[in-house]
């Protein structure tokens, strides 16, 4: 088994949609916002012929965690929000420690990783993918 994070894109010609669960909270914003294009029950999940590209791109702004990215036919791959100069860190209540911008993380393993647009760590001590969250916060009903 590889210790190399799942990366998987799905693209409509003019717009491809990355996916990276590894970094994913279960906000459910994509299922909630756009269904014709996120949808768990099906399999694929995703389906990038779903909707117009600038309902796909809007919705994945919408995803606190980057876990879902695009880049369009024409560009490299972008992760969505990029911040180039500052961090924000935001406390979400009963949930993770939100952190806005470019950043390199150093796991316990002492691999360091990049990490931007936001990522999203964990508050409670539950998740599985520490430091990252992993939405485990809500099944142990995590309040802070």
């Amino acid at each position: 088994m590889s210790d190399t994070p799942i990366h998987k894109e799905y693209s409509n010609g003019e717009v491809t949609i990355t996916w990276e669960p590894h970094k994913c909270i279960h906000s459910k914003k994509c299922i909630t916002g756009l269904r014709s294009v996120f949808d768990f029950d099906k399999r694929p999940w995703i389906n990038a012929e779903g909707d117009s590209t600038e309902s796909i791109v809007k919705q994945i702004d919408t995803c606190p965690s980057g876990a879902l990215g695009y880049y369009f036919a024409e560009q490299e791959e972008k992760n969505t929000g990029n911040v180039t100069s500052e961090q924000l860190v935001e406390v979400i209540p009963n949930g993770p420690l939100m952190v806005y911008g470019n950043l390199q993380v150093k796991l316990s393993d002492n691999h360091t990783i990049n990490q931007s647009k936001v990522s999203a760590f964990c508050r409670c001590g539950a998740s599985h993918n520490k430091p990252f969250c992993d939405g485990s916060h809500k099944k142990i009903n995590f309040q802070g």
